[in-house]
């Protein structure tokens, strides 16, 4: 029995909404043969990858160097102020490449996924070093394996510069290490815990602190250095083998082991069932049903841990496919979801000018709780509605509603027409006055977008 697919409910609750140009997919086929095949919207509206995107983070360190040693004045101080200037500026650009791929994208689900398993991942610049850098780990870390396997992701994200740097991982030394005798510098466990917690087995799995501990002195030796990038030091690695959730790696540390052991635990069963219900809950509603959890966590046990078969057994079960629209869209839902249904140009977002972007972008999602590129921790953004629905969120959606569309385009739709392009099936009687009656063009589109249905997904 084919699953009850809904062409709306396919943009709205697994993509980034209706569109007046792109028709909803004809089937949940035809979404996995886009996700499966070329990342079209990225190769049009390029993000660079790590390495690539400057000023890179050994330049801007080089030039804090120099400034502090010159004093805080001159043209040290200049060239500095000149590079962190340009850091603030490419962070900006990304955020509207990312909503601009949003809103121009035939291929939702996949931006969608990038979002998912960007927060899955989550991280934050722990200075103004690598602020620019988040969009690019997500570039060459996440968005290559959206439908390949959860091992090359895991170990990716994992081993990535910017992770590490995140959780202190260069600073973690094997005891025994021959760099840890002769300073006394120990462990760090954050990378460590963090993935077992938050990234595979769960908070709760069946592991502990002696797991925790022996997978830390495993890991210890990945370090990133800033000119080479992500490398293996031996002198700073625990001598012997070390035993994570029963399986052994050694007897002698490499990059090998570590890579063995993310494999290890990209594929555990626990893995399975926390990453499928964790995908569930923030695809469909707050508690998915277990029917709809066990097929995704079976298929990922079948596969394993392959994405693109576990979101086909996303598509094709019908607890998927409830008509209640129980979730809220994030910030960056709903500003990527309102310029999708404005039909704005993806050239016209990208000409706009870094002030614009803060002013309509950067700044709105702020105040409706969610600052880009800033989670509040490593377990990522909330999803309890409860997080979302503020009386400062919805304010601040309101205000953006009403304020900011027309100062992105002077040739604003005819609201009673853009009502049911913006809000499809759940366009009420109600909002459907609203709009008529509206004593302005841009009025009528604010309440559209303010709607409560518009909220939801």
């Amino acid at each position: 029995m084919s699953p009850p697919f809904d062409p709306e409910l396919a943009v709205v609750r697994f993509g980034t909404g209706l569109s007046p140009r792109h028709p909803p997919p004809a089937d949940a086929d035809a979404m996995l043969r886009r996700l499966s095949g070329p990342d079209v919207i990225a190769a049009r509206l390029p993000i660079p990858v790590f390495a690539a995107q400057t000023p890179t983070v050994a330049e801007l360190r080089a030039l804090n160097r120099a400034r502090r040693a010159a004093g805080s004045e001159g043209a040290a101080q200049e060239a500095y102020d000149t590079a962190r200037r340009a850091a603030g500026a490419a962070a900006d650009r990304q955020l509207m490449t990312l909503l601009a791929r949003a809103a121009a994208t035939p291929d939702g689900l996949r931006e969608r996924l990038a979002w998912f398993w960007a927060d899955h991942f989550a991280l934050q610049p722990r200075n103004g070093f690598t602020r620019h850098m988040v969009e690019p780990f997500v570039e060459e870390a996440i968005r290559p394996h959206l439908a390949g396997r959860f091992g090359a992701m895991l170990t990716a994200a994992v081993t990535h510069p910017l992770m590490l740097d995140y959780l202190d991982q260069s600073r973690s030394v094997g005891p025994d290490s021959r760099l840890g005798r002769r300073t006394g510098r120990g462990l760090n466990e954050n990378l460590a815990r963090e993935v077992l917690e938050l990234h595979t087995i769960g908070v709760g799995g069946p592991y502990d602190q002696t797991d925790v501990r022996q997978f830390a002195e495993l890991l210890t030796g990945l370090v990133w250095n800033q000119d080479a990038g992500t490398e293996f030091r031996r002198n700073m690695a625990e001598p012997g083998a070390e035993t994570v959730l029963g399986r052994v790696y050694g007897p002698q540390p490499s990059l090998a082991g570590v890579t063995a052991a993310l494999e290890a635990l990209a594929v555990h069963p626990a893995t399975a069932r926390h990453v499928s219900r964790k995908l569930a809950v923030h695809f469909v509603a707050p508690e998915p049903s277990d029917a709809l959890v066990a097929a995704m966590a079976g298929t990922w046990d079948e596969t394993g841990g392959d994405l693109g078969a576990v979101v086909s057994a996303l598509l094709a079960h019908p607890d998927a496919w409830v008509l209640e629209r129980r979730k809220v869209r994030r910030p960056v839902e709903f500003v990527a979801a309102a310029l999708r249904a404005l039909d704005l140009p993806a050239d016209r977002l990208l000409a706009l000018s870094q002030r614009d972007v803060r002013r309509f972008a950067r700044t709105p999602m702020a105040a409706m709780g969610q600052s880009w590129g800033r989670p509040p921790g490593p377990d990522g953004w909330a999803e309890d509605e409860a997080d979302w629905v503020t009386p400062q969120g919805l304010a601040a959606r309101i205000d953006w509603a009403m304020r900011v569309p027309v100062h992105l385009t002077q040739a604003l739709p005819d609201p009673r027409e853009f009502a049911p392009v913006a809000l499809g099936s759940a366009l009420s009687p109600e909002v459907s006055f609203a709009a008529e009656a509206a004593e302005s063009v841009p009025e009528g589109i604010g309440l559209v977008l303010a709607s409560a249905a518009f909220q939801r997904r």
